[in-house]
């Protein structure tokens, strides 16, 4: 039995809307009210908020391969998916590539505090090796400590040949687990194509065939200004209407980005008890908008935060893009406060990967935790030190990062791998 204690923090914030000071006690990976502390691990959080890991419930991984490119930016939609899918021909994506970025995009994540990353994989070349894609990124997790959500997309691939996939990477990943975890919890899989923009109904219903044979969760992007246009082109319905038909507004599904929401939809998807993923770091550098964020919480639907890939975003800090979403909410609303943000960025994103111990730091939750220095100049004059973990200092790394009691991050330094490494690695692999 391991025991980890960090102790001496001005705030810690151990759940939705509940601060409290005090340690915060890990044994054998799992908060406790308290243990016998003898020989303990002591992390010393003296002048630094404590918070549970953040939760990115909507990346791509592969993107952090694929940033700023030339020809990439202030394009529509119709036009980026096409220079994207041009950038990954040419580099190659097979399990190296994808081993790479994932290293690359886990270590950006835990070195801002993010412990989880739901990575929406949607890159699947003719002939490739999805199982050995996938391994790699599982692999590239482990080696860092994080935890990983790898999500089989689809982006028109042949439908059949996309649900055969998603079967043999369950089987490769997480056999016999009921609810496609991993029974030491840092590995989970699910399923979801691109969007209705992309996807064929077939698709959707053969990966949801595959998600109901191993329970798992499902995802897919939806109503950002290319999906309702495409739809309506195709259809000549929107995005939700097409969704509910499709037996994709459910309880086990989350959906991306949702800038353009009527509100009977935001009821339909709140009576289904669908959750959200809110992006602002894609949706308002692509032109998308800006989610509701207010309306769809005052209907209940539980939402996430999300940084999406780098292709759009350029930065995998969750954090940052925490700060963005409380400022640009008061563009379509009330401004959020700071604090609902943060639930957003724990909580409410474990909520829709169906994993409730994950974001909290109540008895029971996993001993995922965040220790951040707020003792320094760029915190001077911060009042409330929970708000001003948005409000100062954007892009700050975490001192210390804890995973399931075991510390992957230590002085804002990885412990089990080399960050220049990581970065050298990817940048021999793409040329530049």
């Amino acid at each position: 039995m391991s025991i980890v204690v960090v102790t001496g923090a001005v705030a810690v914030l151990e759940g939705p809307g509940r601060v409290r000071t005090g340690d915060v006690v890990i044994d054998d990976g799992i908060v406790v009210e308290s243990a016998d502390t003898t020989g303990a691990r002591i992390i010393d959080a003296t002048g630094c908020v404590v918070t549970a890991g953040l939760v990115n419930a909507h990346h791509h991984l592969l993107q952090t391969a694929f940033r700023t490119l030339p020809g990439t930016r202030g394009l529509p939609m119709r036009e980026w998916l096409p220079a994207m899918a041009a950038a990954y021909g040419a580099a190659g994506v097979d399990p190296e590539l994808t081993g790479l970025a994932a290293s690359a995009g886990l270590a950006e994540a835990l070195l801002s505090g993010v412990t989880t990353v739901a990575d929406h994989h949607l890159t699947w070349p003719e002939g490739a090796d999805d199982v050995g894609m996938a391994r790699a990124a599982a692999a590239a997790a482990a080696d860092l400590g994080a935890r990983l959500v790898f999500v089989r997309g689809a982006a028109r691939d042949d439908p059949q040949e996309a649900a055969a996939s998603a079967e043999a990477i369950v089987e490769a990943l997480v056999a016999e687990r009921p609810d496609g975890v991993s029974i030491d919890g840092m590995l989970q899989v699910a399923v979801g194509p691109a969007g209705v923009h992309s996807d064929p109904r077939e698709t959707f219903d053969l990966l949801a065939e595959v998600a109901r044979r191993h329970g798992l969760r499902r995802r897919t992007q939806a109503n950002e200004v290319v999906d309702v246009e495409v739809a309506l082109e195709r259809y000549g319905r929107r995005p939700i209407d097409l969704l509910q038909d499709w037996g994709w507004v459910d309880a086990d599904v989350t959906l991306a980005h949702l800038c353009d929401v009527t509100a009977d939809e935001i009821s339909r998807l709140a009576a289904a008890g669908v959750t959200a993923t809110h992006a602002p770091g894609c949706d308002v550098p692509m032109g998308w908008g800006v989610a509701p964020v207010r309306r769809l919480l005052d209907a209940g639907i539980p939402v996430g935060l999300g940084t999406s890939g780098g292709g759009s975003n350029d930065a995998g800090h969750l954090l940052a893009d925490a700060r963005l979403a409380m400022q640009v909410s008061a563009l379509v609303g009330p401004q959020l406060p700071a604090s609902e943000v943060l639930t957003m960025a724990t909580a409410g994103s474990a909520d829709g990967l169906g994993r409730p111990e994950l974001g909290r730091l109540t008895p029971g939750a996993a001993g995922d935790v965040c220790v951040w220095d707020v003792s320094g100049v760029a915190d001077a004059g911060v009042a409330d030190p929970i708000a001003g973990l948005l409000w100062a200092a954007p892009g700050r790394r975490p001192r210390t990062v804890i995973v399931g009691g075991r510390v992957v991050v230590d002085e804002a330094r990885l412990v089990d791998a080399d960050e220049a490494e990581i970065v050298a690695r990817l940048f021999e692999r793409v040329g530049r």
